[in-house]
């Protein structure tokens, strides 16, 4: 039996919703995509919600109709995926890092001002694994410096902190839907915004350049192909239609690992912190620092993947990508908390329809593996 690191959860109302697009005149640019940003724009409680082929498309857009491009930095975290980096490398600025607070994992707003230049346009924050602590604080120190901000909440949908929803802390905010998501399109993400002139910018930026109200030939800046099909906007209209159900679901699963594990004091349990409604994108455990090192650590996951169990090292750091390190001069403990942290996460099977007797087994077989 091979346990899954994630699926997708898809019912007959998602595969209806596909068909019947696929059987009508309007694949692309249609109403599916319109009532796709209505009903998301509506749900996160922002003003306009504006399609994309993936949120790192999603995220390069927002830098880019910002007008941030060379010789501009944008503050970051080193433990992300990398496409929070590499999109702002795409737009031509410097992604300068910042480390992270070792209890949320997401970027620590006590060392953001130290990282401010002259050079500084934007901070772009990242909810990690769904977790939206610290970003209140970090709004404050955007508006006290006059700086953008640009929300990766491509892991956190549905989450929100103080009643306010993940993504709409920022300027704008990027949602993703690759499939290991709490929602998912097949490929797909999403802006959003309460500009609407940022919104109208992205709109013409995803499709080729062309100015709002023009004709087909009218292209009134450097655009490019980034939109979503009706297709995936109407898997993306019922999958959302679900999202209370399936962070309900992602709370259930996330809560059998807790209980199952919270006894083990080799293993830091990810919890859900104080004023946050967690919309659950994975379930990463990290080794106590006491006696296990990074080789110990890989070789679990080798061990686990042997045995049928998938899981993974979430996250490698970003600064340390061999492409990255080179070209921003990057160095080993640049960032202790980030490294240390990344060297001892492991991300455990987590999906919406995970049973209880699999998760069971994924704990018991890593507390034999600790053992070990």
């Amino acid at each position: 039996m091979q346990i899954y690191l994630s699926r997708p959860d898809i019912t007959e109302k998602e595969i209806e919703a596909v068909c019947a697009v696929l059987r009508g005149p309007d694949l692309a640019l249609g109403p599916k995509l319109v009532e796709f940003e209505l009903d998301f724009a509506e749900y996160v409680g922002a003003k306009r919600a504006v399609t994309v082929n993936s949120g790192t498309s999603g995220l390069f857009l927002c830098l880019t109709a910002l007008g941030i491009g060379p010789g501009d930095e944008v503050i970051t975290t080193p433990f992300t995926f990398v496409a929070s980096a590499t999109s702002i490398m795409m737009a031509g600025a410097r992604p300068v890092f910042v480390d992270i607070d070792p209890a949320s994992l997401n970027i620590d707003p006590a060392n953001i001002e130290s990282a401010i230049t002259e050079k500084t346009k934007a901070i772009l924050p990242v909810e990690v694994f769904g977790n939206p602590a610290g970003l209140d604080n970090i709004c404050e120190i955007a508006a006290k410096h006059d700086l953008a901000i640009i929300e990766d909440s491509c892991e956190a949908l549905g989450s929100a902190l103080n009643g306010k929803k993940a993504g709409t802390f920022g300027t704008m905010g990027v949602f993703a839907f690759y499939p290991n998501k709490q929602i998912t399109t097949g490929e797909g993400g999403m802006i959003v915004t309460d500009d609407d002139s940022l919104a109208d910018i992205c709109v013409s930026l995803r499709n080729q350049g062309r100015s709002k109200n023009a004709g087909r030939p009218a292209h009134e800046r450097l655009g490019y192909n980034f939109r979503l099909s009706d297709i995936n906007c109407a898997l993306g209209i019922v999958q959302l239609s679900r999202i209370d159900e399936i962070k309900a679901k992602r709370r259930q699963v996330a809560e059998w690992y807790m209980e199952m594990l919270a006894d083990d004091d080799r293993l830091t349990v990810p919890g859900e912190p104080p004023g946050c409604d967690m919309s659950w994108f994975v379930f990463v455990v990290r080794l106590t620092t006491e006696g296990f090192t990074v080789e110990l650590r890989d070789r679990i996951l080798r061990q686990m993947a042997s045995r049928n169990i998938q899981v993974g090292n979430y996250f490698p750091p970003v600064h340390l990508q061999p492409f990255i390190a080179e070209q921003f001069g990057c160095n080993r403990g640049d960032f202790p908390v980030a490294e240390s942290v990344s060297e001892r996460t492991i991300a455990l099977p987590f999906h919406n329809n995970l049973p209880k007797d699999q998760v069971a087994t994924v704990c018991e077989t890593l507390k034999q593996l600790l053992s070990g």
